[in-house]
């Protein structure tokens, strides 16, 4: 009987994942702010989690310290799923008992990263790709980054759509700009395909949604007086402004007055 060669990513593959993706090779769990990602989901365990990403944030405000961890989970659960499955065309599942979150510090700067139990790469045949892309879009939202926002919105008292558009814009930049950086013409064409389909065709069950959250915040791109270069303006406010010491609105806000 032959021997079938399980696919897996090249070293290449991997450092660009854990380098730019956050994807974690394992740390230690007692490192400040651990957690299994399941438990983000017992809304206890989930304010206190905030309370301390507060901290952090140092904000008293757990609704803007949660749209801020919102980001940084946002960008760690979906960007180096989507990566490898757009450019490298593998996948591991991100179901949420599959991850857990640890924490790296670079100065005060907190930037947690994403570990995965399992880590079985997969990789479809030309015939099975879109039913495969299916289940890799649905690990990372429906079955992790949908159930997390439900457990926030309710414990930081945050709209959920807020949040969803936080990992919206993440999704924007990572097929827009952060993929084409290095892409073959064949990738790009890959970029094209997948991205359209994201924010166009996928079902909303996809995401855990009643609608595609990805197509609800495709704004038009428009020249914001502030930065003078094209940008979605949001339709929601991050809360960013009860962080920074500035306490200005970010270009793109909705509250921000041209």
């Amino acid at each position: 009987m032959q021997n079938v060669q399980m696919p897996y990513f090249s070293p290449n593959e991997l450092q660009i994942l854990t380098d730019h993706f956050r994807l974690s090779p394992g740390r230690q769990a007692d490192s400040p702010l651990f957690v299994p990602a399941v438990e983000l989901l017992d809304l206890e365990k989930c304010r206190v989690y905030l309370e301390q990403a507060a901290a952090i944030f140092q904000t008293p405000a757990i609704a803007a310290a949660a749209s801020q961890f919102s980001k940084r989970y946002a960008y760690l659960t979906m960007s180096s799923g989507l990566y490898a499955m757009t450019m490298f065309n593998k996948g591991m599942t991100y179901e949420i008992t599959n991850c857990r979150i640890e924490s790296v510090f670079q100065g005060n700067s907190w930037l947690p990263e994403v570990c995965l139990t399992d880590r079985q790469v997969t990789q479809p045949t030309v015939e099975e790709r879109n039913e495969w892309r299916d289940r890799m879009i649905s690990s990372i939202f429906a079955e992790n980054i949908a159930k997390v926002w439900r457990s926030i919105s309710k414990a930081a008292r945050i709209p959920a759509s807020t949040l969803w558009e936080n990992v919206a814009i993440s999704v924007y930049w990572l097929y827009e700009q952060r993929m084409a950086k290095e892409a073959t013409e064949e990738q790009k064409l890959q970029i094209q395909a997948d991205f359209y389909y994201l924010l166009h065709e996928a079902p909303a069950h996809l995401f855990g949604e009643e609608h595609n959250p990805l197509t609800r915040y495709n704004n038009s791109e428009m020249v914001i007086t502030a930065s003078n270069i094209p940008k979605r303006k949001r339709k929601t406010c991050c809360l960013l402004y009860k962080i920074s010491q500035e306490h200005n609105y970010c270009t793109t806000c909705p509250l921000r007055k041209e």
